[in-house]
């Protein structure tokens, strides 16, 4: 499975949000993804095996616990194709950066100077 079909289901996503944020057991993640999306248990460890299965996440053993955490490999790799497309948006970044620090410099300064507008 290619990692955008991977992460192209919401469920999928949003389980991966949560276990950015560190391990997680079945039960817990479950539990939230039960709230949030109305889905039954059995589903929940439908997506967390597809998620496991295409190394998107790993899971260890604690007693009878089953520990589920993120694995960055495939995320890297989504990261490279990224790449290509970084053009559209990091200027417009690096543009909202500069603004910012000149904002900030002019309080600083305790000079306010009226807005810029764009041509």
């Amino acid at each position: 499975m290619h990692a955008f079909d991977v992460l192209g289901d919401p469920v999928r996503r949003r389980i991966l949000e949560l276990l950015a944020d560190g391990e997680m057991t079945s039960g817990a993640v479950s539990e939230v993804i039960r709230e949030e999306f109305g889905i039954s248990q059995p589903a929940v460890s439908q997506h967390l095996k597809v998620l496991r299965e295409n190394g998107f996440a790993t899971v260890r053993p604690d007693g009878t616990r089953r520990l589920y955490a993120v694995d960055s490999a495939p995320l890297r790799d989504v990261d490279v194709w990224l790449d290509r497309f970084r053009r559209f948006w990091t200027p417009r970044l690096d543009a909202l950066g500069t603004e910012l620090a000149r904002g900030r410099r002019e309080r600083r300064l305790g000079g306010e100077e009226p807005p810029r507008s764009n041509p």
